[in-house]
Order: C-alpha cells, then structure tokens, then sequence
C-alpha cells in the first residue's frame, strides 16, 4: 500500500513539474516572439532588463530635458517609435497624423495605463470602454448641447471678476503673482458652478484650497506610477508611501463628489427638476435615461463628476497659462489681442465677454491654438488595440499599448515648420486648409474625441479675453518657468508675472 502511495505521488509531481515546465517554455517561446518583434521597431537601443527604455527619461533631470529627449526621438523616428516600459510591457508612441489617423478613427479602449487612474476617477468616460463607454457618451452628450453651455458665459464672467479683483491688488502694490495657480483656482470655481452649482470660496483660498491640491497630487501620482515599473501591480503601489498618499487623496475627492450628489439628488427628490434658469452637469446625470429607462447609477454618477472636475478644471487652466505665457513672451502679439479684444467690446460699459462675442475673437482663437499646439494640455492619450492595426506598413498585434503623443505630434518638424516656434498665423483659414486635420490634435479626435473641448475653448476665450482686457502682463524675470509633464501640462515651480492695469483703446 505505502508503495503504491509513492508510486502515485512520484507520478503526480512528474505530471505538476512537466505542467509547470511545458507553460514555462511555452510563455519563454511567446516573449522570445513578442521581445524580438516589438525589438526590432523603430525606438532607443537602451534596453535595461528591469526599466526597459524608462530609465533612460527617468535619469534626465527635469522635465524640460525629458521633452527634449521626445523631441530627439520624433527627430529620428518621425512616424512612430516603440519605448518598453519594463522588461514585459511595451507602449508604441505615434508621432505622426498618418499614424495616429488610423486610430483615432476607432473607439478602441484606453488601455492598462489608463487602469492606474481608476482608483481616482473610476470607469468614467475618460477611462471607460467598449458598451459602458459608448452607452455614457451617449447619456452625457446633451451636456454639452449649445443650450446647456450658453449660460455658463456668465458663470466664466463672474468668477473672472475674482480673479481680476485679487490680481489688481498685486499690481497696485507692483509685486509679481503666481499666474497658473490664480487661473487653476478660477477654473475650478468655473467648473464646480458649471458642473454642480456648487459654490465655495475656492479663489480666496487659493492654492490652499484643498481640492487644488488632491488633484495636483493625484496627477503628479499617476505619472510617477506609470514611468516606475516596479510598482504597476496594485500590491506593490499599495505598501509604497506614494500609493498611500494616492488612496488617501482620491478618499478626498470623493467624499467632496458624494456630498454634492447627496445634496442635489436629495433636493431633486424633495423638490423636483430645477427651475433655475439653466441646466448644470450634475442635472443632466442624475436625470439621463437610456432607450430602456435606465439612469446612471449613483457610482456611474460619481465617476463622471470626478472625471469632469479633474478634466474641467485642470487641462483648461493648463491652456489658458500657457497662452497667457506665450503672450507674455510675445508682446507684439498680446497687443494685437488685446486690439482685437478693445474692438470687439467698444462702446460697452461692462468688460464681459458676452456668448455672441465668442465668434469674433478670430485672432484670439489663434493664440489659444498655437499655445495648446506648442505647449499642448494633455501631452498623451493611450488606446489599446482590440484588433490588429497596420501603421507605417507595420501590423500591431492585438493587445499592443499605443500611445498618441500630441506634444510629438505637435512638434514633429516634417508636419510643422519651425515647430518650436510661437506663430498663430499658423492657423489662418487658408493654412489649416492645407493642413492634415490630423495635426493638431489638442482635444484628441474621432469617436473618443474630449466631449468637452467647445466648454473648454468658449472657457479659455472669455478668461484670456477679461485679463487682457484689463491688463498687460509680462513675466517676472527673476523666475524661471519651466514645464512639468503629468496628465496635464504644469509647470514645475510655478509661472510669475507682473500685471500692469491698462486703459482699453476706444
């Protein structure tokens, strides 16, 4: 009996060792396939069997360099090139409107880099996909109808008014001001009216504030994430100080998101549909019914209010500061706007930029495009492929991360003369004519295009518009700017400048 025991069980660690052995050689002969074909793309050589090619920009000292590193890299490869985030993951990084076209015409997922933000933003339609995406764009597309975003021109106008208020007060006294965190602070108090009718006093605390705060964290977080290998398992992030502090802020957040949910839905249920004189974000979700009825349910519901508060609030603060810098370093140009902008308001005793007046800003609206061109918001978007995809003559497996990187696209110099160069002339009607539609990308395109991008650009005209109108601006000399890259495009230590009041010419 005892030997037959032995027998049985010498027999079965034979079939578990041959088992484990068989799979091993198995996934060694699919890396060995995967390594030498994603290998053998064009990208850097510098392969490192724990970073793969992340160590290379992570060793770079700022941010700055890391683009110039970018910039190298489209230089030499300008269709596409493949960077390995680790030794197991690769991500293929578009650079190019051939390339990036076939894409973005698809609704493809946004792929596993995307899966870091979840713990934040949930599956909202920035991360969502397949049925729950196209079913939620489906539901909150009438949140960016023309009748819903008219009355948010008053909303911008109003909170303009603080920002002008507290800017004045730096200029009487001749003192510099930190201009990307006064307009971040104004976006979110846009936004959190826009969004939800909730009013806080979000511009009086300023940088402070600490919602301002958690989603700076939030996205500083995310990237740090995604270019350290060593922590893209949950488990791992999860014991690290970063991934703690990550827990800690998103808790924030949406304790913020759940109290005005609560708040509102209760006041639907008590009082019924608002009577207020327009319709706000939070109204359209908690009233939103799909063909069969069906509403969005009360997390569906939280993920898009933290979805449209991070993306409402911070891509649109990024455009705004950077064209404002761009100004700053181009009087001549901020002269023209601010003609353009005098013209457009003549006559009027108010400084608002009123909803018909948007159309007119023609020379503004140039501005803000080469500026979101040059300094590009949102510098990446990540899709996943579902199925094959042939670009450059390569065919991409399924499951290939493909990365549209907008800032390469924007700077790639066989698509864009002088690409580093600040020139709105580039977006006169008959230059974007000649142009690849494909080239300026800043909302992304196609199908899972940004939603919001006519609430963002009317958003970045009436503000730019009520600065300048105001004043003149140039930067404070004794502070150095300089680009720090996250989700959003920021700026490592901030962006001063002096404001000096002006009197509009009639």
């Amino acid at each position: 009996m005892a030997d037959n025991l032995s027998t049985f069980a010498a027999a079965a660690l034979v079939v578990v060792v041959t088992t484990v052995v068989v799979k091993v050689v198995r996934w060694l002969l699919w890396y060995r396939s995967y390594f030498l074909f994603f290998n053998s793309l064009p990208g850097d050589t510098d392969f490192s069997w724990i970073w793969g090619n992340v160590h290379k920009f992570r060793q770079l000292g700022t941010d700055v360099e890391r683009l110039q590193y970018f910039d190298k890299l489209t230089e030499q490869f300008p269709q596409f090139y493949r960077v390995w985030l680790g030794p197991l993951r690769v991500r293929i990084n578009l650079n190019h409107p051939d390339t990036v076209k076939p894409l973005l015409k698809t609704a493809e997922p946004k792929g596993w880099i995307y899966d870091f933000a979840k713990p934040w933003l949930g599956e909202g339609l920035l991360v969502s996909g397949g049925s729950r995406w196209r079913r939620s764009r489906r539901l909150l597309t009438p949140a960016f109808h023309f009748d819903i975003l008219k009355p948010y021109e008053a909303i911008g106008n109003r909170a303009c008014d603080v920002m002008l208020a507290n800017i004045a007060k730096c200029a009487a006294e001749k003192k510099s001001l930190e201009m990307f965190s006064s307009i971040s602070v104004c976006t979110l108090d846009v936004i959190l009216q826009c969004a939800m009718s909730y009013t806080d006093d979000v511009q009086t605390k300023g940088e402070s504030h600490p919602y301002v705060q958690a989603t700076a964290t939030l996205a500083s977080l995310l990237k740090e994430r995604i270019s350290n290998p060593l922590v893209h398992w949950d488990w791992a992030w999860a014991l690290t100080a970063n991934g703690k502090k990550n827990a800690e802020m998103c808790n924030y957040v949406h304790r913020v998101s759940e109290e005005v949910i609560s708040t509102r839905q209760k006041a639907l249920e008590q009082e019924g549909p608002p009577k207020k004189r327009y319709l706000d974000f939070l109204d359209v979700l908690l009233t939103a019914r799909d063909d069969t009825g069906q509403g969005l349910s009360p997390q569906d519901i939280r993920c898009e209010v933290d979805t449209f508060m991070f993306e409402g609030h911070d891509t649109t603060a990024s455009g705004v500061s950077w064209t404002m810098y761009s100004l700053c370093q181009h009087p001549d140009v901020q002269c023209k706007v601010q003609r353009e902008i005098d013209t457009v308001l003549q006559g009027r005793e108010s400084d608002d930029i009123l909803w018909e007046d948007l159309p007119k800003l023609d020379y503004l609206t140039m501005v803000i495009k080469e500026a979101m061109r040059l300094h590009c918001p949102v510098p990446v978007v990540s899709r996943s492929l579902t199925e094959p995809l042939t670009i450059a003559g390569t065919t991409l497996p399924p499951g290939t991360l493909c990365a549209i990187n907008i800032y390469n696209v924007h700077h790639n110099p066989t698509v864009w003369d002088d690409p580093h160069a600040f020139l709105p002339e580039r977006f006169l009607p008959d230059n974007v004519k000649e142009r690849d539609a494909y080239a300026f990308i800043p909302f992304s395109a196609g199908p899972r295009n940004c939603i919001g991008q006519h609430f963002a650009m009317n958003e970045q005209k009436i503000m730019i518009g009520r600065l300048l109108r105001r004043f003149t601006f140039s930067l404070d000399p004794s502070h150095k700017v300089e680009k720090k890259m996250a989700t959003v495009m920021r700026t490592e230590t901030g962006m001063k400048m002096f404001a000096t009041p002006r009197t509009p010419s009639p």
